[in-house]
């Protein structure tokens, strides 16, 4: 089970950055500044700033808390951004900052993430009530997951499909929380970084789309606009009611076969490798949903991203896979994947009879139980 959310993303890129930061900044006419006081924090403890730039938090401040749990850190901005507030991996908070920002960050240093104040700046605010949600969201599907885990161990089939449904109607309604915040706050650096960060904008595109218009007018200079609106730029072409770009591909016997050739049917369009490790994993799935539903209009046309003409054919036909298959044997610069903004594979992304995209990424026992609603 896994979420449309990304829940943890800016952790995840916190920690991955250096530890440590520049020379304390001084306080410049136009600079922002932070006042926090922190309980559970000695003195001595170092508190550092970071600023998001477009994949990591960079390093801007550092500050000393003092016997009173106080600290300052402080520096310019050039425009409206995202900064991290951090005593440790565990323990840290986002911040909205632009120039002349004044704000007053206060929390234990030991729950720092789940338990502080902000106040001065209203995106800030609105960020601390999107991660409330995110954290309340995180912690309730860990319960069901572990639910899960226990009835499906003891093979009661009934108890896990009722767990996996209140998985995602908990995913779900915190989806729905996140967009509601981010529609009444669309002057918020906060909501154009989460649409294109937290959301994923594949699966969410039609909101997604609708929101960086908005930001277009609201905020047309910021990073987070134009990083928001780069990368739905690519997706549009192949966004869910899209017609699907035309692919034609040699076949293992040499001749060409066109995607719109398969018109009439229901078709999935997976993209895999014979190298490609959950590609061959997957593959035992996609063969039961092809058996079950071949003949009652649904067909496959499988896009490889092999290079090797051999291997390629040999994993088809090990994996049994008894349906359409093309390449043009040139691995990730394969034409079909560069039109459909391949970056990851498996892929698989699901068309009407006709041609239209209707779904995308139906793994397992999702894929069968599309068909079946749409082959009813």
């Amino acid at each position: 089970m896994k979420s449309i959310l990304l829940i943890g993303s800016v952790l995840a890129m916190a920690n991955g950055c250096n530890r440590g930061a520049n020379p304390s900044a001084s306080t410049t006419e136009g600079g922002f500044q932070v006042s926090g006081q922190l309980t559970n924090a000695p003195a001595g403890t170092k508190v550092y700033l970071a600023e998001l730039t477009e994949t990591q938090f960079a390093p801007r401040d550092t500050a000393t808390v003092d016997a009173q749990g106080k600290f300052t850190l402080q520096g310019t901005a050039a425009e409206p951004g995202l900064y991290q507030v951090k005593v440790n991996d565990a323990n840290q908070v986002l911040l909205a900052l632009e120039s002349k920002s004044r704000v007053q960050l206060s929390g234990d240093a030991t729950k720092l993430t789940e338990n502080y104040t902000v106040k001065g700046s209203k995106d800030s605010e609105v960020w601390q009530q999107l991660n409330r949600s995110m954290l309340r969201a995180k912690q309730q599907m860990a319960g069901v997951e572990q639910r899960y885990g226990v009835q499906a161990a003891a093979g009661r089939t009934d108890s896990t499909e009722l767990l996996k449904n209140k998985y995602f109607a908990v995913q779900a309604a915190n989806t729905a929380e996140i967009k509601q915040l981010v529609r009444q706050n669309p002057k918020s650096v906060v909501s154009a970084f989460v649409v294109g960060n937290l959301l994923n904008p594949d699966d969410q595109f039609a909101f997604a789309d609708s929101m960086a218009t908005e930001f277009k007018k609201t905020m047309p200079e910021s990073r987070f606009t134009k990083a928001l609106v780069a990368r739905l730029d690519p997706l549009r072409a192949t966004a869910r009611g899209q017609v699907a770009p035309e692919i034609s591909l040699a076949a293992p016997d040499g001749k060409p076969v066109a995607l719109s050739s398969l018109r009439g049917k229901y078709v999935l369009i997976d993209f895999w490798a014979s190298w490609c490790g959950p590609c061959r994993q997957e593959n035992p799935n996609v063969v039961k949903a092809y058996k079950r539903f071949k003949d009652k209009g649904f067909e496959i046309y499988s896009v490889s991203f092999d290079q090797d003409r051999g291997k390629w054919l040999k994993a088809i036909q090990s994996d049994g896979l008894i349906w359409t298959h093309v390449s043009d044997l040139k691995g990730w610069e394969s034409a079909a994947g560069q039109t459909y903004g391949v970056k990851s594979i498996p892929l698989s992304i699901l068309l009407d009879p006709q041609g239209r995209i209707i779904d995308k990424n139906l793994r397992g026992e999702a894929l069968e139980a599309k068909l079946a609603s749409v082959l009813k």
